[in-house]
């Protein structure tokens, strides 16, 4: 799953630094689902309050999916997100996600979300291929 990259962005690239607020801008467009689910657990964070907020429920399909995967496994999209939402996202599988906010206090919280421990326990045989 690639970007939408339009041609400023991508002559911007070619002459050096991008402006983040228009790569940001570019990730929204391009990974709608992802963007949406990001957002959406930042907005439930901040409504609800607490350690983190996370995701649960598979993505719709596949292309969905792909959305998720590519947002959070690029190390640029990941880190844009977190800096442009200000919360730490952590990653279990096909589709749990978590946002953490930037609080010392939930580092305990959020190193036990990202434990092996945890990736082991929230294995699933239906997930096998997601």
């Amino acid at each position: 799953m690639s970007l939408d990259v339009s041609p400023a962005l991508l002559e911007q690239a070619e002459r050096g630094e991008v402006d983040e607020v228009e790569f940001v801008d570019c990730v929204r467009t391009s990974l709608p689902y992802a963007w949406e689910m990001v957002s959406s657990l930042v907005a439930q964070l901040k409504v609800d309050g607490g350690d983190f907020a996370d995701n649960q429920t598979p993505p719709p399909d596949e292309q969905a999916r792909g959305q998720l995967l590519r947002a959070l496994a690029s190390d640029a999209i990941r880190g844009a997100l977190q800096r442009h939402f200000g919360v730490r996202l952590a990653f279990q599988n096909c589709h749990r996600v978590a946002v953490f906010p930037l609080e010392p206090a939930v580092d305990e919280k959020l190193a036990r979300f990202t434990s092996v421990r945890s990736q082991v326990l929230n294995q699933s045989p239906e997930f096998r291929d997601c």
